[in-house]
């Protein structure tokens, strides 16, 4: 594996600390491929329990090379996700927001949605 690069890794430098931006990843395993179905009422439950104004529904494209993507527009911004059945079953959701949210709201209601084997999450 080649080593990583330092300058990918560092922090971010905040150029306007004026404007609220809330970010949070969430990647897992789960024990069922996830469907386009899935991903649609995944998004349009996790803005209601994010407390999230939906602006454009969610919408999903399957890619034959690389799994399921969706995706839904909020007022406030938005949530992507990915789902892949090979290798294995894993998802990613890209949480993007400029309205504050609790970040253990989205990844506790992710965890039980899709039944997560392993869960991991990041704030930032």
């Amino acid at each position: 594996m080649p080593p990583v690069d330092a300058r990918r890794t560092a922090a971010v430098k905040n150029l306007a600390p004026m404007i609220l931006r809330q970010r949070l990843v969430v990647e897992g395993t789960c024990p069922e491929a996830i469907s386009d179905s899935d991903i649609k009422d995944f998004l349009s439950t996790l803005s209601d329990k994010l407390k999230m104004e939906t602006v454009l529904d969610p919408v999903t494209h399957e890619s034959t090379r690389y799994g399921w993507a969706g995706w839904i527009h909020w007022e406030n911004s938005g949530a992507h996700f990915y789902a892949w059945d090979q290798p294995m079953l894993f998802f990613s959701v890209d949480i993007y927001t400029c309205k504050e949210f609790d970040t253990d709201v989205a990844v506790d209601f992710t965890r039980e949605y899709f039944k997560a084997d392993k869960i991991e999450h990041k704030s930032f």
